[in-house]
Protein backbone atom coordinates (compact mmCIF):
# COMPACT_ATOMS: atom_id res chain seq x y z
CA UNK A 1 0.00 0.00 0.00
CA UNK A 2 1.19 3.51 -0.85
CA UNK A 3 1.97 6.04 1.84
CA UNK A 4 3.74 8.96 0.11
CA UNK A 5 2.32 12.04 -1.60
CA UNK A 6 1.93 12.00 -5.39
CA UNK A 7 3.16 15.36 -6.73
CA UNK A 8 4.32 16.24 -10.24
CA UNK A 9 4.25 12.61 -11.33
CA UNK A 10 6.50 11.41 -8.47
CA UNK A 11 5.99 9.75 -5.10
CA UNK A 12 7.60 11.89 -2.44
CA UNK A 13 7.69 12.48 1.29
CA UNK A 14 6.09 15.60 2.78
CA UNK A 15 8.22 18.68 3.34
CA UNK A 16 7.57 18.41 7.08
CA UNK A 17 7.85 14.75 8.13
CA UNK A 18 4.71 13.26 9.62
CA UNK A 19 2.34 10.30 9.37
CA UNK A 20 -1.40 9.75 9.79
CA UNK A 21 -2.71 6.40 11.09
CA UNK A 22 -5.15 4.45 8.93
CA UNK A 23 -7.67 2.31 10.82
CA UNK A 24 -9.42 -0.97 10.15
CA UNK A 25 -12.96 -0.23 11.39
CA UNK A 26 -13.82 -3.93 11.68
CA UNK A 27 -11.07 -4.46 14.24
CA UNK A 28 -10.75 -0.91 15.54
CA UNK A 29 -6.99 -1.03 15.06
CA UNK A 30 -4.32 0.82 13.05
CA UNK A 31 -3.04 -1.19 10.09
CA UNK A 32 -1.28 1.39 7.91
CA UNK A 33 0.07 4.95 7.87
CA UNK A 34 0.15 7.63 5.18
CA UNK A 35 2.06 10.87 4.86
CA UNK A 36 0.75 13.94 6.64
CA UNK A 37 0.99 16.69 4.05
CA UNK A 38 1.04 20.39 4.86
CA UNK A 39 0.87 23.86 3.31
CA UNK A 40 4.31 23.54 1.69
CA UNK A 41 3.19 20.37 -0.07
CA UNK A 42 0.08 22.16 -1.31
CA UNK A 43 2.31 24.89 -2.74
CA UNK A 44 4.38 22.25 -4.57
CA UNK A 45 1.32 20.47 -5.92
CA UNK A 46 -0.39 23.65 -7.11
CA UNK A 47 2.84 24.80 -8.78
CA UNK A 48 3.10 21.45 -10.58
CA UNK A 49 -0.56 21.63 -11.65
CA UNK A 50 -0.14 25.22 -12.85
CA UNK A 51 2.94 24.31 -14.90
CA UNK A 52 1.15 21.32 -16.45
CA UNK A 53 -2.03 23.22 -17.26
CA UNK A 54 -1.18 24.85 -20.63
CA UNK A 55 -0.11 21.60 -22.30
CA UNK A 56 -3.03 19.65 -20.81
CA UNK A 57 -5.50 22.33 -21.90
CA UNK A 58 -4.03 22.39 -25.40
CA UNK A 59 -4.01 18.59 -25.75
CA UNK A 60 -7.63 18.83 -26.84
CA UNK A 61 -10.53 16.66 -25.87
CA UNK A 62 -9.40 13.69 -27.93
CA UNK A 63 -5.92 13.81 -26.46
CA UNK A 64 -7.27 13.92 -22.92
CA UNK A 65 -9.82 11.20 -23.65
CA UNK A 66 -7.09 8.66 -24.39
CA UNK A 67 -5.77 9.01 -20.86
CA UNK A 68 -9.22 8.92 -19.28
CA UNK A 69 -10.13 5.76 -21.20
CA UNK A 70 -6.83 4.17 -20.15
CA UNK A 71 -7.52 5.00 -16.50
CA UNK A 72 -10.99 3.45 -16.83
CA UNK A 73 -9.44 0.28 -18.24
CA UNK A 74 -6.88 0.03 -15.44
CA UNK A 75 -9.60 0.58 -12.81
CA UNK A 76 -11.54 -2.30 -14.36
CA UNK A 77 -8.48 -4.55 -14.47
CA UNK A 78 -7.67 -3.87 -10.80
CA UNK A 79 -11.28 -3.75 -9.60
CA UNK A 80 -11.15 -6.73 -7.22
CA UNK A 81 -7.87 -5.64 -5.62
CA UNK A 82 -9.12 -2.08 -5.21
CA UNK A 83 -12.46 -3.25 -3.81
CA UNK A 84 -10.64 -5.21 -1.11
CA UNK A 85 -8.47 -2.21 -0.23
CA UNK A 86 -11.55 -0.01 0.01
CA UNK A 87 -13.56 -2.55 1.98
CA UNK A 88 -10.90 -2.96 4.65
CA UNK A 89 -10.27 0.79 5.00
CA UNK A 90 -13.89 1.97 4.82
CA UNK A 91 -15.59 -1.06 6.39
CA UNK A 92 -18.24 -1.51 3.71
CA UNK A 93 -19.10 -5.07 2.65
CA UNK A 94 -17.05 -6.34 -0.26
CA UNK A 95 -20.09 -6.52 -2.54
CA UNK A 96 -20.74 -2.81 -2.03
CA UNK A 97 -17.08 -1.98 -2.63
CA UNK A 98 -17.22 -3.85 -5.94
CA UNK A 99 -20.14 -1.67 -7.00
CA UNK A 100 -18.05 1.39 -6.09
CA UNK A 101 -15.12 0.32 -8.26
CA UNK A 102 -17.40 -0.29 -11.23
CA UNK A 103 -18.87 3.19 -10.67
CA UNK A 104 -15.40 4.75 -10.65
CA UNK A 105 -14.38 3.05 -13.90
CA UNK A 106 -17.68 4.06 -15.53
CA UNK A 107 -17.07 7.69 -14.60
CA UNK A 108 -13.69 7.82 -16.35
CA UNK A 109 -15.08 6.02 -19.42
CA UNK A 110 -18.02 8.41 -19.65
CA UNK A 111 -15.92 11.54 -19.32
CA UNK A 112 -13.54 10.26 -21.99
CA UNK A 113 -16.57 10.45 -24.30
CA UNK A 114 -17.51 13.87 -22.95
CA UNK A 115 -13.99 15.18 -23.60
CA UNK A 116 -14.31 14.20 -27.26
CA UNK A 117 -17.78 15.76 -27.46
CA UNK A 118 -16.36 18.98 -25.99
CA UNK A 119 -13.73 19.17 -28.71
CA UNK A 120 -16.29 18.49 -31.43
CA UNK A 121 -18.59 21.32 -30.34
CA UNK A 122 -15.83 23.85 -29.70
CA UNK A 123 -16.18 27.14 -31.61
CA UNK A 124 -19.82 26.43 -32.48
CA UNK A 125 -21.56 29.23 -34.36
CA UNK A 126 -24.05 31.33 -32.41
CA UNK A 127 -27.14 32.59 -34.23
CA UNK A 128 -27.33 36.41 -34.09
CA UNK A 129 -30.10 38.81 -35.12
CA UNK A 130 -27.62 41.01 -37.06
CA UNK A 131 -25.94 39.45 -40.09
CA UNK A 132 -23.17 42.04 -39.84
CA UNK A 133 -21.69 40.08 -36.94
CA UNK A 134 -20.48 36.56 -36.30
CA UNK A 135 -20.18 34.88 -32.89
CA UNK A 136 -18.72 31.58 -31.81
CA UNK A 137 -18.87 29.76 -28.49
CA UNK A 138 -15.90 28.34 -26.67
CA UNK A 139 -15.83 26.40 -23.40
CA UNK A 140 -12.42 26.55 -21.78
CA UNK A 141 -11.02 24.91 -18.62
CA UNK A 142 -11.04 27.01 -15.48
CA UNK A 143 -7.42 26.17 -14.55
CA UNK A 144 -6.07 24.40 -11.49
CA UNK A 145 -8.85 22.61 -9.57
CA UNK A 146 -8.70 21.72 -5.86
CA UNK A 147 -10.81 18.65 -5.16
CA UNK A 148 -11.67 17.58 -1.60
CA UNK A 149 -13.49 14.28 -1.09
CA UNK A 150 -15.11 12.48 1.88
CA UNK A 151 -14.60 9.07 3.48
CA UNK A 152 -17.89 7.31 2.85
CA UNK A 153 -17.43 6.34 -0.82
CA UNK A 154 -13.69 5.96 -1.48
CA UNK A 155 -12.73 6.46 -5.14
CA UNK A 156 -16.36 7.02 -6.16
CA UNK A 157 -16.68 10.68 -5.22
CA UNK A 158 -13.05 11.10 -6.32
CA UNK A 159 -13.86 9.79 -9.80
CA UNK A 160 -16.95 11.98 -9.98
CA UNK A 161 -14.64 14.98 -9.57
CA UNK A 162 -11.30 14.00 -11.11
CA UNK A 163 -12.69 12.54 -14.34
CA UNK A 164 -14.78 15.57 -15.40
CA UNK A 165 -12.09 18.01 -14.28
CA UNK A 166 -9.46 16.28 -16.42
CA UNK A 167 -11.89 15.91 -19.32
CA UNK A 168 -12.56 19.66 -19.22
CA UNK A 169 -8.81 20.35 -19.39
CA UNK A 170 -8.21 21.34 -15.77
CA UNK A 171 -5.25 20.06 -13.81
CA UNK A 172 -5.97 18.70 -10.36
CA UNK A 173 -4.83 18.75 -6.75
CA UNK A 174 -6.78 16.06 -4.88
CA UNK A 175 -7.15 15.72 -1.12
CA UNK A 176 -8.54 12.32 -0.13
CA UNK A 177 -10.08 11.93 3.29
CA UNK A 178 -7.39 11.22 5.84
CA UNK A 179 -9.74 8.49 7.13
CA UNK A 180 -9.89 6.49 3.87
CA UNK A 181 -6.85 7.43 1.76
CA UNK A 182 -5.64 3.96 0.77
CA UNK A 183 -7.55 3.34 -2.46
CA UNK A 184 -7.29 7.00 -3.56
CA UNK A 185 -3.50 6.76 -3.54
CA UNK A 186 -3.75 3.89 -5.98
CA UNK A 187 -5.23 6.34 -8.47
CA UNK A 188 -1.79 7.97 -8.50
CA UNK A 189 -0.23 4.60 -9.33
CA UNK A 190 -2.72 4.17 -12.16
CA UNK A 191 -1.88 7.66 -13.45
CA UNK A 192 1.76 6.55 -13.54
CA UNK A 193 0.86 3.33 -15.34
CA UNK A 194 -1.01 5.10 -18.15
CA UNK A 195 1.64 7.81 -18.56
CA UNK A 196 -0.50 10.74 -17.45
CA UNK A 197 1.73 13.82 -17.84
CA UNK A 198 3.41 14.94 -14.59
CA UNK A 199 1.49 17.59 -12.69
CA UNK A 200 -1.89 16.84 -14.26
CA UNK A 201 -2.99 14.86 -11.18
CA UNK A 202 -1.51 15.49 -7.73
CA UNK A 203 -2.64 13.70 -4.57
CA UNK A 204 -1.94 15.02 -1.06
CA UNK A 205 -2.99 13.17 2.07
CA UNK A 206 -3.45 15.20 5.24
CA UNK A 207 -5.95 16.93 7.47
CA UNK A 208 -8.44 19.58 6.51
CA UNK A 209 -6.60 22.24 8.46
CA UNK A 210 -3.15 21.44 7.05
CA UNK A 211 -4.07 20.52 3.47
CA UNK A 212 -7.72 21.29 2.72
CA UNK A 213 -7.66 24.88 3.95
CA UNK A 214 -4.60 25.98 1.92
CA UNK A 215 -6.03 24.21 -1.12
CA UNK A 216 -9.11 26.45 -1.00
CA UNK A 217 -7.26 29.74 -0.49
CA UNK A 218 -4.26 29.26 -2.78
CA UNK A 219 -4.09 32.16 -5.27
CA UNK A 220 -3.27 29.86 -8.21
CA UNK A 221 -6.34 27.66 -7.71
CA UNK A 222 -9.28 28.60 -9.92
CA UNK A 223 -11.89 26.03 -8.95
CA UNK A 224 -12.78 24.24 -5.70
CA UNK A 225 -15.08 21.23 -5.47
CA UNK A 226 -15.90 19.89 -2.00
CA UNK A 227 -18.05 17.02 -0.78
CA UNK A 228 -18.65 16.67 2.94
CA UNK A 229 -20.52 18.12 5.89
CA UNK A 230 -22.46 21.37 5.84
CA UNK A 231 -20.32 22.84 8.61
CA UNK A 232 -17.10 22.35 6.65
CA UNK A 233 -18.81 23.29 3.37
CA UNK A 234 -19.73 26.67 4.83
CA UNK A 235 -16.09 27.22 5.80
CA UNK A 236 -14.95 26.25 2.30
CA UNK A 237 -17.42 28.69 0.76
CA UNK A 238 -16.25 31.47 3.08
CA UNK A 239 -12.61 30.73 2.24
CA UNK A 240 -13.37 31.02 -1.49
CA UNK A 241 -15.13 34.37 -1.15
CA UNK A 242 -12.12 36.73 -0.90
CA UNK A 243 -10.65 35.32 -4.11
CA UNK A 244 -14.08 35.07 -5.79
CA UNK A 245 -13.25 31.47 -6.67
CA UNK A 246 -15.70 29.15 -8.37
CA UNK A 247 -16.97 26.61 -5.83
CA UNK A 248 -19.13 23.49 -6.02
CA UNK A 249 -20.47 21.95 -2.81
CA UNK A 250 -22.14 18.58 -2.33
CA UNK A 251 -23.30 18.55 1.27
CA UNK A 252 -25.77 16.85 3.56
CA UNK A 253 -29.17 15.30 3.25
CA UNK A 254 -32.14 14.15 5.32
CA UNK A 255 -34.03 12.48 2.56
CA UNK A 256 -37.59 11.12 2.51
CA UNK A 257 -38.91 7.85 1.14
CA UNK A 258 -42.67 8.01 0.55
CA UNK A 259 -44.58 4.72 0.41
CA UNK A 260 -48.21 4.66 -0.71
CA UNK A 261 -50.72 1.92 0.13
CA UNK A 262 -50.98 0.89 -3.53
CA UNK A 263 -47.22 0.14 -3.79
CA UNK A 264 -45.79 -3.26 -4.58
CA UNK A 265 -45.16 -4.42 -1.02
CA UNK A 266 -41.93 -6.36 -1.51
CA UNK A 267 -40.52 -3.58 -3.66
CA UNK A 268 -41.34 -1.05 -0.95
CA UNK A 269 -39.57 -3.11 1.71
CA UNK A 270 -36.46 -3.45 -0.46
CA UNK A 271 -36.38 0.29 -1.22
CA UNK A 272 -36.70 1.23 2.44
CA UNK A 273 -34.03 -1.21 3.65
CA UNK A 274 -31.56 -0.35 0.90
CA UNK A 275 -32.14 3.37 1.24
CA UNK A 276 -31.08 3.49 4.89
CA UNK A 277 -28.87 0.47 5.59
CA UNK A 278 -26.65 0.37 2.48
CA UNK A 279 -23.13 1.44 3.52
CA UNK A 280 -24.39 1.32 7.12
CA UNK A 281 -26.39 4.47 6.43
CA UNK A 282 -23.24 6.51 5.79
CA UNK A 283 -24.70 8.25 2.75
CA UNK A 284 -25.70 11.84 2.17
CA UNK A 285 -28.48 10.26 0.10
CA UNK A 286 -29.75 7.97 2.87
CA UNK A 287 -33.55 7.99 2.87
CA UNK A 288 -33.65 8.19 6.64
CA UNK A 289 -37.19 9.60 6.89
CA UNK A 290 -39.86 7.01 6.04
CA UNK A 291 -43.30 8.42 5.26
CA UNK A 292 -45.80 5.57 4.93
CA UNK A 293 -49.53 5.71 4.22
CA UNK A 294 -51.26 4.87 7.47
CA UNK A 295 -53.37 1.95 6.19
CA UNK A 296 -50.30 -0.18 5.37
CA UNK A 297 -47.97 1.15 8.07
CA UNK A 298 -48.22 -1.76 10.56
CA UNK A 299 -47.53 -4.41 7.92
CA UNK A 300 -44.71 -2.47 6.29
CA UNK A 301 -43.05 -1.61 9.59
CA UNK A 302 -43.12 -5.26 10.70
CA UNK A 303 -41.46 -6.31 7.44
CA UNK A 304 -38.81 -3.59 7.73
CA UNK A 305 -38.00 -4.60 11.30
CA UNK A 306 -37.65 -8.22 10.19
CA UNK A 307 -35.44 -7.18 7.29
CA UNK A 308 -33.21 -5.06 9.52
CA UNK A 309 -32.72 -7.97 11.90
CA UNK A 310 -31.79 -10.26 9.01
CA UNK A 311 -28.81 -8.10 8.06
CA UNK A 312 -25.55 -9.82 8.89
CA UNK A 313 -22.80 -7.71 10.49
CA UNK A 314 -19.28 -9.06 10.21
CA UNK A 315 -15.93 -8.88 8.49
CA UNK A 316 -16.37 -6.66 5.41
CA UNK A 317 -14.15 -9.04 3.43
CA UNK A 318 -16.45 -11.98 4.21
CA UNK A 319 -18.87 -12.61 1.33
CA UNK A 320 -21.67 -13.27 3.84
CA UNK A 321 -21.49 -9.86 5.49
CA UNK A 322 -24.38 -7.57 4.54
CA UNK A 323 -23.73 -4.60 6.83
CA UNK A 324 -20.35 -3.34 7.90
CA UNK A 325 -19.08 -1.14 10.72
CA UNK A 326 -19.10 2.63 10.88
CA UNK A 327 -15.93 3.87 9.18
CA UNK A 328 -14.43 5.82 12.07
CA UNK A 329 -14.79 5.84 15.84
CA UNK A 330 -15.83 9.49 16.09
CA UNK A 331 -18.74 8.85 13.72
CA UNK A 332 -19.61 5.62 15.53
CA UNK A 333 -19.86 7.52 18.79
CA UNK A 334 -21.90 10.27 17.15
CA UNK A 335 -24.46 7.80 15.77
CA UNK A 336 -24.82 6.11 19.16
CA UNK A 337 -25.27 9.52 20.79
CA UNK A 338 -28.20 10.27 18.47
CA UNK A 339 -29.77 6.93 19.36
CA UNK A 340 -29.40 7.70 23.07
CA UNK A 341 -30.91 11.12 22.44
CA UNK A 342 -33.90 9.47 20.78
CA UNK A 343 -34.38 7.23 23.79
CA UNK A 344 -34.10 10.23 26.11
CA UNK A 345 -36.76 12.04 24.07
CA UNK A 346 -39.07 9.09 24.63
CA UNK A 347 -39.20 8.06 20.98
CA UNK A 348 -40.60 4.63 20.19
CA UNK A 349 -37.63 2.33 19.57
CA UNK A 350 -38.80 -0.46 17.27
CA UNK A 351 -35.50 -2.20 16.49
CA UNK A 352 -31.79 -1.97 17.25
CA UNK A 353 -30.61 0.83 19.44
CA UNK A 354 -27.03 -0.12 20.25
CA UNK A 355 -24.01 -2.13 19.26
CA UNK A 356 -24.43 -5.75 18.10
CA UNK A 357 -23.44 -8.21 20.83
CA UNK A 358 -21.07 -10.08 18.52
CA UNK A 359 -19.39 -6.96 17.12
CA UNK A 360 -16.19 -7.30 19.13
CA UNK A 361 -13.95 -4.26 18.92
CA UNK A 362 -15.37 -3.10 15.59
CA UNK A 363 -17.31 0.14 15.23
CA UNK A 364 -20.69 -1.44 14.53
CA UNK A 365 -24.13 0.04 15.15
CA UNK A 366 -27.27 -2.09 15.03
CA UNK A 367 -29.76 -1.20 12.30
CA UNK A 368 -32.04 1.06 14.34
CA UNK A 369 -35.66 2.05 13.74
CA UNK A 370 -37.74 4.65 15.59
CA UNK A 371 -41.51 4.97 15.08
CA UNK A 372 -43.88 7.95 15.33
CA UNK A 373 -41.00 10.41 15.38
CA UNK A 374 -42.13 14.04 15.82
CA UNK A 375 -41.06 16.45 13.10
CA UNK A 376 -39.47 18.59 15.81
CA UNK A 377 -37.09 15.83 16.92
CA UNK A 378 -33.40 16.20 16.13
CA UNK A 379 -33.49 12.64 14.82
CA UNK A 380 -36.08 13.66 12.23
CA UNK A 381 -34.42 16.93 11.20
CA UNK A 382 -30.64 16.37 11.47
CA UNK A 383 -28.36 14.21 9.35
CA UNK A 384 -27.17 11.29 11.49
CA UNK A 385 -25.04 9.52 8.86
CA UNK A 386 -25.62 6.06 10.22
CA UNK A 387 -28.13 3.16 10.12
CA UNK A 388 -30.98 4.99 11.87
CA UNK A 389 -34.47 5.13 10.31
CA UNK A 390 -37.26 7.44 11.53
CA UNK A 391 -40.89 6.77 10.60
CA UNK A 392 -44.06 8.84 10.34
CA UNK A 393 -47.41 8.03 8.78
CA UNK A 394 -49.63 10.14 6.51
CA UNK A 395 -53.24 10.09 5.33
CA UNK A 396 -53.15 12.00 2.04
CA UNK A 397 -50.82 12.67 -0.85
CA UNK A 398 -50.79 16.36 0.02
CA UNK A 399 -49.71 15.59 3.59
CA UNK A 400 -46.96 13.28 2.33
CA UNK A 401 -45.55 15.98 0.04
CA UNK A 402 -45.67 18.59 2.78
CA UNK A 403 -43.83 16.30 5.22
CA UNK A 404 -41.26 15.35 2.58
CA UNK A 405 -40.49 19.00 1.83
CA UNK A 406 -40.46 20.16 5.46
CA UNK A 407 -36.69 19.87 5.63
CA UNK A 408 -33.58 22.03 5.40
CA UNK A 409 -32.09 19.64 2.84
CA UNK A 410 -33.09 18.60 -0.65
CA UNK A 411 -30.65 16.06 -2.02
CA UNK A 412 -32.73 13.01 -3.01
CA UNK A 413 -36.04 11.27 -2.41
CA UNK A 414 -37.75 7.98 -3.25
CA UNK A 415 -41.41 7.48 -4.14
CA UNK A 416 -42.96 4.00 -4.06
CA UNK A 417 -46.41 3.79 -5.61
CA UNK A 418 -48.43 1.44 -7.77
CA UNK A 419 -49.91 4.39 -9.67
CA UNK A 420 -47.41 5.78 -12.20
CA UNK A 421 -49.31 9.04 -12.58
CA UNK A 422 -49.35 9.56 -8.82
CA UNK A 423 -45.68 8.59 -8.48
CA UNK A 424 -44.55 11.10 -11.10
CA UNK A 425 -46.82 13.81 -9.70
CA UNK A 426 -45.30 13.37 -6.25
CA UNK A 427 -41.76 13.17 -7.66
CA UNK A 428 -42.32 16.47 -9.43
CA UNK A 429 -43.58 18.08 -6.23
CA UNK A 430 -40.71 16.97 -3.99
CA UNK A 431 -37.88 19.49 -3.61
CA UNK A 432 -34.83 17.35 -4.33
CA UNK A 433 -32.09 17.03 -6.91
CA UNK A 434 -32.73 13.37 -7.69
CA UNK A 435 -35.91 11.35 -7.16
CA UNK A 436 -36.27 7.60 -7.63
CA UNK A 437 -39.61 5.97 -8.42
CA UNK A 438 -40.09 2.33 -7.42
CA UNK A 439 -36.34 1.89 -7.56
CA UNK A 440 -33.29 1.36 -5.41
CA UNK A 441 -30.80 4.21 -5.42
CA UNK A 442 -29.42 3.46 -8.87
CA UNK A 443 -26.97 6.19 -9.87
CA UNK A 444 -25.92 6.51 -13.49
CA UNK A 445 -23.06 8.72 -14.56
CA UNK A 446 -25.28 10.17 -17.29
CA UNK A 447 -27.65 11.71 -14.72
CA UNK A 448 -26.95 14.63 -12.40
CA UNK A 449 -26.02 14.55 -8.72
CA UNK A 450 -26.58 17.43 -6.33
CA UNK A 451 -29.34 19.00 -4.33
CA UNK A 452 -31.65 21.83 -3.44
CA UNK A 453 -31.54 24.01 -0.31
CA UNK A 454 -28.71 23.22 2.14
CA UNK A 455 -27.67 20.13 0.18
CA UNK A 456 -25.22 22.10 -1.90
CA UNK A 457 -24.34 24.23 -4.88
CA UNK A 458 -23.93 22.90 -8.42
CA UNK A 459 -24.18 19.43 -9.92
CA UNK A 460 -21.87 16.50 -10.49
CA UNK A 461 -22.14 13.71 -13.07
CA UNK A 462 -23.60 13.98 -16.56
CA UNK A 463 -22.60 16.88 -18.80
CA UNK A 464 -23.26 19.20 -15.84
CA UNK A 465 -20.35 17.63 -13.98
CA UNK A 466 -17.88 18.68 -16.67
CA UNK A 467 -19.52 22.06 -17.18
CA UNK A 468 -18.65 23.03 -13.61
CA UNK A 469 -14.95 22.98 -14.59
CA UNK A 470 -15.46 25.02 -17.77
CA UNK A 471 -15.65 28.76 -18.38
CA UNK A 472 -17.88 30.09 -21.17
CA UNK A 473 -16.32 32.40 -23.74
CA UNK A 474 -18.01 34.05 -26.72
CA UNK A 475 -15.96 35.56 -29.51
CA UNK A 476 -17.88 38.14 -31.56
CA UNK A 477 -16.54 39.59 -34.81
CA UNK A 478 -17.83 42.42 -36.96
CA UNK A 479 -17.96 41.23 -40.54
CA UNK A 480 -16.50 43.31 -43.31
CA UNK A 481 -18.92 44.35 -46.01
Amino acid sequence: MRHQLFIDGRWQDPVEPGRIPVFDPYRGTVYHEVSAGGPADVDKAVAAAKAAFPAWRDAGGRGRARYLAAIAARLTERAEELARLSSRNNGKPLGEARVDMADAAASFAYYAEQAIALQERQDADVALPDDGFHARLRQEPAGVASLIVPWNFPLVTTSWKVAPALAAGCTVVLKPSEITPVVELELGAIAEDVGLPPGVLNIITGTGERVGAPMTTHPDVAKISFTGSNAVGARVMAACAPGVKSVSLELGGKSPIVVFANADFDEAVDCVLGGIFFNAGQMCSATSRLLVERSIAPKLIDAIIAGSRALNPGDPLDEGTTIGPITMKAQHDKVLSYIERGKAEGLTLLAGGGKPAAAGDGWFVEPTIFGDVPTTSALWREEIFGPVLCIRTFESEEEAIALANDCDFGLVATVVSGDDVQANRVANAIEAGHVWINSPQAIFVQTSWGGFKASGIGRELGPWGMSSYLEVKHVTSRLKR
